[in-house]
């Protein structure tokens, strides 16, 4: 399932434009593979704070056994890495040194690992009056490079290679780091040993995640446009005259929140969720989309290309 799709950024030099359209690539191989998977969860363009420092993954992949980090980087030349872990690249016929992404995403990977255990307490409770938290969970990081680079393997120290793949090869390599069985649907696999998360533990985890995301620029000159015409003219309309609970039918007193099956309301009085997702306001069809950015929750119907605000 895709929690995040990728933000495009009006970008001018080619160096921006090419590591823009990677990370499209990217984003767009993990959409194909996972948008419709109930286990595998991917945010793109985690952007998040916490204690007083910002990083932004690439790309975020939260599943039943752990997570995976993979970062992106638009290389069309070739790239060597020598036994300690020191990249090169070249440009046309010169060689230049390289920050290793690597190196990059293991500090991402550090500081989310810091804000989940300070905050486990919230998104994991307790099972049985036992503190429960994320130990044996798997953390893996890769590094998604060009498809058209050139990658000195022979010479690459092993663990490094281990996590640098080319992007059309990324998915099988997710496959084999998940190792997520064909009947997981519906179960987990009782001869894994691995420690995993259960549906209500993913979607905790996933909608603490959601909810750190840190708000885009959305200033014109520096955000591209990639709202379709629909959503250029939305409809201002009182949350209360859209979204009620299905329980009490409170029409005000509700806190938006984001699960396993998308943008819901819990009602504050009762404790009911209720899917944001209704039929379309002007045609009546059910073939609508939720979408979030910052606070506005906005509701799109694919037939008639209508839009209309739902919490603002």
């Amino acid at each position: 399932m895709i929690l995040k799709d990728k933000t495009l950024q009006k970008v001018t030099s080619p160096m921006a434009k090419a590591g823009q359209k990677q990370e499209q690539d990217v984003a767009f191989f993990l959409r194909r593979a996972f948008k419709d998977h109930p286990n595998v969860f991917v945010i793109n363009d985690f952007k998040f704070t916490h204690n007083n420092e910002t990083a932004q993954i690439d790309h975020l992949i939260i599943y039943t056994y752990g997570f995976i980090l993979v970062e992106s980087k638009s290389i069309t030349g070739e790239v060597k890495v020598n036994e300690v872990g020191e990249w090169s690249r070249s440009l046309g016929n010169k060689w230049s040194g390289m920050s290793s992404p690597i190196k990059q995403v293991e500090l991402q990977q550090k500081l989310l690992r810091e804000m989940l255990l300070e905050n486990k307490a919230d998104i994991l409770g307790k099972v049985f009056g036992i503190q429960t938290g994320f130990g044996g969970r798997s953390w893996d990081n890769l590094c998604a490079v060009s498809s058209n680079a050139i990658i000195h393997r022979e010479t690459i120290p092993k663990g490094v290679s281990r996590q640098l793949v080319k992007t059309e090869f990324l998915v099988e390599k997710l496959h084999k780091i998940m190792r997520l069985s064909l009947d997981m649907i519906k179960k987990v696999n009782l001869f894994d040993t691995r420690a995993y998360f259960n549906n209500e533990e993913l979607e905790s985890v996933t909608s603490f995640l959601m909810a750190q995301l840190k708000p885009e620029i959305l200033e014109s000159d520096k955000t591209e446009n990639i709202t379709s015409p629909a959503t250029q003219n939305i409809s201002e309309i009182k949350t209360d005259s859209l979204l009620e609970c299905k329980a009490c039918g409170e029409k005000s007193d509700y806190s938006p929140q984001y699960g396993k099956y998308g943008y819901f309301i819990k009602c504050n009085k009762c404790d009911t969720n209720t899917s944001m997702k209704i039929p379309c306001l002007s045609c009546n069809s059910k073939s609508t989309k939720v979408s979030k950015k910052n606070t506005t929750y906005t509701l799109s119907c694919t037939d008639c290309t209508s839009a209309n605000v739902l919490i603002s």
